[in-house]
C-alpha cells in the first residue's frame, strides 16, 4: 500500500511539474493580451444595431447611389472606412435627415445573437503555434493557427499576413476598438477571395473582441459567398 501511495504521489508531482511548464509558456503578446491559455471564456456572437428608424434614411441614400453609381463610388472611396459618409447634396437627404441620420448611428448597440452563445479559449497546438478554439456559431474560427516566429495566421486557403495595427474611429461600426489584424487575399481566373482576421478590444470596456471574415467573388465582382461574425468575451481580469 505504501509503494502505490509513493507512486500515486510520484504521478501528481509529475503531473504539477508538467501544468506549470504549460503555464509558464511564453505568450504572444498579440493574443496574450485578451485571453488567458486554457482558461475558457464565455463569449457571444453579436450584431451591429441601429435603430430601425435609420432604415428610411438609408433607403433614400441607396436610391440616389443608383440614380448616379459612378460618383457615388468615388465619394464613397475617399470616406473613412465604417464611418458615414459625410454629408453632400447628392446623397438624398437634406441637412435635417443628414443630422438625424447622424443621431440614430450613435445609438446603435452590439446586440448578442440568441442562438450566439460560445466558449473562446486560447490553446497551443504545437511549439510556436497557436489556435483561438471557438465553438458552435464560431467554429470556423478554430481552423486559424497563429504562427509566432512569422506572425501570420494559417487558415485552410493560405496564409493571413499581418496589417498595420486597428485604431478605429469610434464613430466606425463597432465603435472604439484597438487590436491586431491579418488579412490573406488571392485573385485568379475563378474570381477573387479574401479573408481577414482580427483580435482586439473595445476600448474602455471590459469586453474583447474577434472578428472574421471570408468572402468570394467572381471575375466580375459578384459575391459568391460571404460570411463573417463579430465575437464578443470578457477579458481577463476585467
Amino acid at each position: 500500500m505504501k509503494k502505490i501511495i509513493q507512486s500515486v504521489g510520484m504521478v501528481c508531482s509529475v503531473l504539477v511539474i508538467l501544468s506549470q511548464g504549460a503555464i509558464g509558456q511564453k505568450v504572444p503578446v498579440v493574443l496574450g493580451k485578451y485571453l488567458t491559455p486554457g482558461v475558457a471564456a464565455r463569449g457571444q456572437v453579436v450584431v451591429v444595431e441601429p435603430p430601425k428608424e435609420i432604415n428610411g434614411y438609408v433607403r433614400k441614400v441607396e436610391k440616389a447611389a443608383q440614380a448616379d453609381p459612378e460618383w457615388f463610388k468615388t465619394y464613397s472611396k475617399n470616406a473613412r472606412p465604417g464611418v458615414p459618409l459625410p454629408f453632400h447634396e447628392k446623397l438624398g437627404l437634406t441637412k435635417e435627415d443628414y443630422d438625424t441620420y447622424n443621431r440614430l448611428w450613435d445609438e446603435r448597440k452590439l446586440v448578442p445573437l440568441k442562438d450566439g452563445n460560445v466558449v473562446v479559449r486560447l490553446e497551443q497546438t504545437k511549439k510556436g503555434e497557436w489556435m483561438v478554439r471557438v465553438s458552435g456559431r464560431g467554429a470556423s474560427i478554430s481552423l486559424l493557427r497563429y504562427q509566432e516566429g512569422k506572425d501570420v495566421v494559417k487558415s485552410p486557403n493560405g496564409e493571413l499576413v499581418r496589417l498595420k495595427d486597428i485604431d478605429a474611429d469610434p464613430r466606425s461600426i463597432l465603435g472604439k476598438w484597438t487590436g491586431h489584424e491579418w488579412r490573406f487575399q488571392e485573385e485568379d481566373s475563378l474570381g477573387k477571395t479574401k479573408e481577414n482576421f482580427g483580435i482586439g478590444t473595445l476600448v474602455a470596456t471590459r469586453w474583447g473582441l474577434l472578428v472574421y471574415r471570408l468572402q468570394s467573388t467572381s471575375p466580375s465582382g459578384r459575391i459568391l459567398f460571404d460570411r463573417s461574425m463579430v465575437i464578443r468575451f470578457p477579458m481577463p481580469g476585467k
